[in-house]
């Protein structure tokens, strides 16, 4: 028996709405303490605010609560979960409108804030303006523009305008470096992560968190190679190259970052790009570090960084230089390089007139 009241929330409602299968389902209680959920089975799992797992499914079931700013980051809220606070109350501090609904234990929908409108307009919306206080909710939104994009989502302008703001605040400064990372690798498994790139740049947040990558937008290539020409325009065509042939959130990272070196090409020297690819390196290993990317994850980003060019012409290279490619990788020990081969072709098939 679960004291209170129980709503099924956010993610599930709005899949559910969108005819999509639920990851997973979360439930908020209303009219509740702590004491009384772990009477009733439930084991506490939160640290911040009170959640707990249900004994027999596992499922997450959080008190109801209230948010308020009260410093920078991830962190800096006062929390208030005491039985009074209301559903309406718990949907007012979530992120976009279609997140920001519930269903109660009959089924009726609570949509305070006109959630299914814009499911059914298709536009991600911020709920209020304490939007600003919580600076990830940029990166989400360029997820969910991501996830979505095959579906004909797109940001509203006036959420685009709140999340430009938080980009000129400073408080990116304060983004726990793990969830930055975690949100960048969600993002770029879905769909179309080209549209967590542009998203970002659009609103001016690339610029802040990936000036390495923000860099390459507007920097010229040849057009007997790339008949794209602009060396962001290729990252885009690249990313959607890579998530149509299914590769991971973590190869498309390395896809991401497969080309810095060519932001940082002596002007006297463009289009041309010689040795872009050893060039970067440091640039992979400045954002790897920034965001505490796992060691594997950041080895493959530096793999293709620098093999790219080798892959692509290893039809054409004698024995000895494959072999050297291979040991270069790690590949004779280890028999893994798929997700560097990967990389690679979705580079060379991003090209604009290969692209298919």
């Amino acid at each position: 028996m679960i004291p209170g009241e129980q709503y099924l929330v956010g993610g599930a409602v709005r899949d559910e709405m969108l005819g999509i299968d639920p990851r997973e389902r979360d439930w908020v209680v209303t009219g509740a303490t702590p004491e009384e959920m772990e009477k009733s089975g439930f084991r506490q799992v939160g640290a911040s605010f009170p959640v707990f797992l249900h004994p027999r499914n596992g499922e997450e079931y959080a008190l109801a609560r209230t948010e308020r700013k009260s410093g920078h980051g991830y962190h800096g809220f006062s929390v208030d979960f005491g039985p009074d606070v209301g559903i309406e109350q718990d949907l007012e501090r979530r992120d976009l409108t279609i997140n920001a609904m519930a269903r109660d234990a009959n089924g009726k929908l609570i949509d305070p804030h006109g959630g299914r409108r814009d499911l059914e307009e298709k536009w991600l919306r911020h709920v209020s303006a304490a939007f600003v206080e919580d600076p990830l909710r940029v990166l989400r939104v360029a997820r969910f523009a991501a996830r979505f994009a095959s579906l004909g989502f797109r940001v509203h302008p006036d959420t685009i305008e709140l999340m430009r703001h938080i980009a000129q605040s400073g408080e990116f400064d304060h983004l726990v470096a793990e969830r930055v990372w975690a949100e960048i690798r969600e993002a770029l498994g879905t769909s179309r992560p080209s549209r967590f790139v542009s998203t970002l740049r659009e609103c001016g947040a690339l610029a802040t968190l990936l000036p390495e990558v923000d860099r390459l937008f507007g920097v010229p290539q040849p057009e007997r190679h790339h008949p794209e020409v602009d060396t962001g325009a290729h990252l885009l065509l690249c990313l959607d190259v890579a998530a149509d042939m299914n590769c991971s959130g973590e190869t498309n990272f390395a896809v991401l970052l497969h080309d810095l070196g060519k932001g940082v090409t002596p002007k006297d020297q463009l289009p041309a790009h010689i040795g872009h690819e050893h060039a970067g390196l440091p640039l992979v290993d400045d954002v790897c570090n920034r965001y505490r990317v796992p060691s594997a994850v950041h080895r493959l980003a530096r793999q293709v960084c620098a093999g790219h060019l080798r892959a692509h012409r290893a039809l054409q290279m004698r024995p000895e230089k494959v072999m050297k490619l291979l040991e270069d990788l790690d590949g004779l020990r280890s028999g893994d390089i798929d997700a560097f081969l990967q990389a690679c072709e979705a580079d060379y098939r991003g090209l604009s007139l290969i692209h298919i």
